[in-house]
Parts: structure tokens; sequence; C-alpha cells
């Protein structure tokens, strides 16, 4: 499967628009990584706790993406972006979406 964020694949013509796939999750940090994030904040620097945590959410949100455009008969998805908001306190949610097309 090719993912891109362009809106096409260079050297490959798109010849059918499948539509728009998404994948998403929705987490949380465990308190004792809060607790953890809290003291770094004090002190300052990165908080590799909540990295890490974005990063598993990032690639959940992609993989369920990939899967939703494979199970629709895709072989690419184009115009890849992301987006991300909070549902609760400490809890997130991680949004890919693009969209799904058959390159020739």
């Amino acid at each position: 499967m090719i993912v891109v964020t362009t809106e096409g694949v260079h050297g490959r013509r798109i010849v059918e628009t499948i539509g728009v796939v998404r994948g998403s999750t929705v987490r949380a940090a465990h308190a004792g990584d809060d607790v953890t994030a809290w003291f770094k904040n004090v002190v300052g620097g990165e908080v590799e706790e909540y990295t890490k945590l974005l990063a598993e959410s990032r690639e959940q949100a992609l993989d369920r993406m990939i899967a939703e455009a494979a199970a629709r008969g895709a072989n690419a998805v184009v115009a890849v972006r992301f987006v991300t908001c909070e549902i609760a306190g400490g809890c997130s949610e991680m949004l890919a979406y693009g969209t799904a097309v058959r390159l020739e």
C-alpha cells in the first residue's frame, strides 16, 4: 500500500478514486506516566512518555486507515493528514484520514 501526503503519486496515474478512509484511536496516559511528565514539565525538556504515546497512537491510526483502504480495494492512499483532539481530561483522539485510490 502506497501512503502519501501529496495529492497523487509521482509517476503513477490514479484510475479510480474510492473515497475517504480513516483510522482513529483514543488513548490516555498511564497515571504513573502523568506523574513523571508533571515532574519533567517543572524542570523542562522532552516528555518522552507522551512522545512515545503519541507515536504509538499515530501508528495505530495509520494502520487502521490502511486496513480500511485495503478492504475497499485501494492500492494507495493520497492526501493523508493527521488530526488530534482532546476527548476528556487526559484522553485524546488521534485521527488519520486520506483518499483511497487505485493506481494504474
